[in-house]
């Protein structure tokens, strides 16, 4: 859980490469996972197509977490040049694990609000149990507002803001972690509650990093009811070493799936891993405006 620090003197759009890859032989054309302050990231929506445009791309899909950006007001939009994706990345349960569900081109429907609503008023009192817990256990008082959209790195950012002992990574490896003293469980829709509202608003439904499941083989089974899985995807640690390209484009071509791509920016850097240019082209086929 770890904010990119930005800090090589070089173009910006050199250093993205250089932590791209080569991605056989292409360059991402798009950024279709991103995060800003609706959510837990810190680009406001605003920032976004500067931010596009510093990381060598045209096209972004803004996916907060479990909540549509309120100031994104089409499925499609664009802003200083840069095609903008009303997008959400939606948590759900399955039988075997939590998977993320990514969606794109949000159109507003009663099954998307009343899913997101529900997370929503759940997130806010769960954002405050935790905020309560860490001020309790650790004596200090937390800088925070509790809104919508508030998540864990939001609280671990205003934990490594206070007095207390602990930088962003400390905050959730010893308070804030799934098995931190502070941690607090939060209400997550099962798989079909899941698919069916996304279903119903989106003009494409996809999984989000299968690599960063317990157990990337029952999410990428799961992947079959959807129609696209995300390919590019900048893994690291234990998730990088799992990761298997052949596997996943074996899966998506025997289910006809779409291979989308994206930073997953928390940060100011996007660019950072995207589709190819053939895979974007399949995709903005399916999305009206794009």
């Amino acid at each position: 859980m770890t904010e990119n620090a930005f800090t090589d003197d070089r173009p910006l759009t050199a250093v993205i490469r250089d932590r791209n890859g080569d991605f056989d032989g292409d360059e991402p054309v798009a950024d279709l996972h991103l995060h800003t302050t609706a959510s837990d990231g810190v680009l406001t929506i605003a920032e976004v197509p500067d931010a596009a445009v510093a990381g060598g791309v045209e096209v972004v899909a803004v996916t907060d977490h479990d909540r549509v950006h309120p100031d994104l007001d089409a499925p499609v939009t664009e802003r200083d040049g840069v095609t903008m994706i009303r997008g959400i990345e939606l948590r759900v349960e399955t039988s075997e694990q939590r998977l993320d569900l990514l969606g794109y081109a949000v159109r507003d429907t009663p099954a998307i609000r009343e899913v997101t609503e529900h997370i929503q008023t759940d997130r806010k009192e769960r954002g405050r149990k935790i905020v309560e817990n860490v001020e309790s256990h650790l004596d200090v008082e937390l800088d925070i507002e509790l809104r919508e959209g508030i998540g864990r790195p939001n609280i671990a950012r205003a934990i490594e803001e206070s007095d207390a002992p602990y930088d962003y990574e400390d905050a959730f490896a010893h308070l804030i972690g799934n098995d931190g003293p502070c941690y607090v469980q939060r209400y997550v829709p099962d798989f079909e509650t899941g698919v069916a509202a996304l279903r119903e608003s989106c003009a494409v439904v996809g999984l989000a990093h299968p690599f960063r499941y317990p157990d990337p083989e029952a999410a990428l089974e799961r992947a079959a009811e959807l129609d696209a899985v995300e390919r590019f995807y900048p893994y690291g640690g234990g998730s990088a070493a799992k990761e298997d390209v052949e596997l996943v484009e074996r899966v998506a071509a025997a289910n006809d799936l779409l291979l989308t791509g994206g930073s997953d920016a928390h940060d100011r850097t996007l660019g950072v891993a995207g589709p190819t240019e053939d895979a974007f082209a399949a995709f903005a086929a399916r999305v009206p405006g794009v």
